[in-house]
């Protein structure tokens, strides 16, 4: 596989070029990866975020360009079944929705291959004036399994600039962690951030009142059902097309998106991001978001938004994936960089 080739199976922003080597080199870390070495995983993430993408003031590391909506979720018996959580047991909550694109880059242009995999992420309002939050994005499962091969990852793009010799550290990297390239090759612009499927990577459990466990991933899919264009096609819309598009549709009527939970069986991992269960497992319909509006300025809110995955409830908790205390020390590493 050509770099060029993998850096768009990738499809995570991972935006190659020879300003990479430089970044790595110390254009924005002196002293390069000796300085980090000190450094937590979830900083050594950011770090790469960064040298990768640039640094940009009030923005995230990654999935810096988005769109802040505001909707309901409404919750469908089944949902009460599997679990006790409060989100499930009465009438619909409010939620606050960040549609993103991928990348550290406020400006990419949303129908770039490397916008893929666009996100969404969730604030429920519970009835008890707590929280709980859920994060996805188009992927189908994720390109590695643990914190430190992700920032890995990163590193081994950044040390593989068009001049780098090969095999380049990403190909090397690539051959030793196979999901790497097939993971973003699952992801493709949408003509609407409302025509999208967004799944869970990471495995949760839900809990009933019983004490009965399950595992299970979110997967949320448009009740319009997915509009995918091409690559040549996204490429030929305007840079801001995903953007500039929801709000003038929420505007026409609300976006509504089944909820979904697909239910592990025996022996499913649940450590695992990189291994999706089968196609043919039970899959649960938690309920309805409802999107119906963006929030009056957009860029303020998004920038005091903060979506962990594991912020919960009672009811609902995280599994044995170590994907999800990676991504929520990331996270609290971007936020707190971006909020100073």
């Amino acid at each position: 596989m050509t770099h060029r080739g993998f850096g768009r199976a990738l499809a995570l922003g991972l935006a190659f070029g020879t300003a990479l080597s430089a970044a790595w080199s110390g254009a924005f870390w002196p002293g390069g990866l000796r300085a980090q070495e000190a450094a937590t995983t979830a900083e050594q993430t950011v770090d790469a975020l960064n040298a990768l993408f640039g640094k940009h003031a009030g923005f995230r590391a990654n999935h810096a360009k988005g769109v802040v909506a505001e909707g309901s979720f409404t919750p469908s018996p089944e949902g009460a079944k599997l679990s006790k959580a409060s989100v499930f047991a009465g009438p619909a909550v409010p939620v606050t929705v960040r549609f993103s694109d991928a990348t550290g880059l406020p400006t990419i242009p949303d129908g770039s291959v490397q916008a893929n995999p666009h996100g969404m992420a969730l604030k429920f309002k519970l009835p008890d004036g707590s929280e709980m939050d859920v994060v996805v994005n188009a992927l189908k499962f994720f390109p590695v399994a643990t914190g430190e091969e992700f920032r890995d990852l990163l590193i081994a793009a950044a040390k593989s600039g068009p001049d780098a010799p090969h095999p380049t550290p990403l190909e090397t990297f690539a051959k030793s962690h196979p999901a790497a390239a097939a993971a973003g090759g699952t992801a493709r612009s949408p003509t609407s951030f409302a025509r999208q499927t967004y799944n869970g990577v990471n495995a949760f459990v839900f809990v009933d009142k019983d004490g009965k466990r399950q595992p299970f991933r979110y997967r949320i899919v448009p009740a319009q059902g997915e509009e995918i264009l091409s690559e040549d096609e996204a490429k030929a819309r305007a840079p801001n097309y995903l953007t500039e598009e929801i709000g003038p549709r929420l505007a026409k009527g609300p976006a509504e998106f089944r909820v979904l939970a697909q239910l592990a069986q025996d022996g499913d991992p649940t450590s695992d991001a990189t291994k999706p269960w089968p196609d043919d497992r039970r899959t649960v319909d938690l309920g309805t978001l409802t999107v119906t509006r963006l929030v009056p300025d957009s860029a303020s809110a998004e920038k005091a938004l903060l979506f962990m995955p594991n912020a919960l409830t009672d009811g609902i908790e995280v599994s044995d994936d170590p994907l999800i205390d990676a991504r929520v020390q990331a996270y609290a590493v971007s936020f707190g960089r971006r909020t100073q």
